[in-house]
């Protein structure tokens, strides 16, 4: 079993910053991607980003693109989301998820994370 704790969440004013942090513990030598994902209000999850573990490559949602930056820890098996210049429009929960090898889907995800952007 894999655990997945994020934090870094809060409250900031439209064009500030915040940087997300997931940990995960467990059994933590299979990860082969890991995403971040949010939820707003009456909308669905959507994809934000992910970094795949053995190469470091990085892919975004064009919504985030240029604001938004993904990395990671290997050592501490954390991946961080650095979010810069901040729009309401991202307000939601945000979630990180880990991906097995050979799995088709995201295997394990956090409990979330608030994120509100007042203008």
């Amino acid at each position: 079993q894999v655990q997945l704790v994020e934090s870094g969440g809060g409250l900031v004013q439209s064009g500030g910053s915040l940087r997300l942090s997931c940990a995960a513990s467990g059994h933590t030598f299979n990860i082969w991607r890991m995403g971040w994902f949010r939820q707003a209000p009456g909308k669905e999850r959507e994809f934000v980003a992910h970094i795949t573990w053995n190469n470091d490559n990085t892919v975004y949602a064009d919504s985030v693109k240029g604001r938004f930056t993904i990395s990671r820890d290997n050592a501490k098996n954390t991946v961080y989301l650095q979010m810069n210049s901040l729009k309401p429009e991202d307000t939601a929960v945000y979630y990180c998820a880990l991906r097995r090898p050979f799995r088709e889907n995201y295997d394990y995800w956090g409990q979330g994370t608030q994120v509100t952007v007042s203008s």
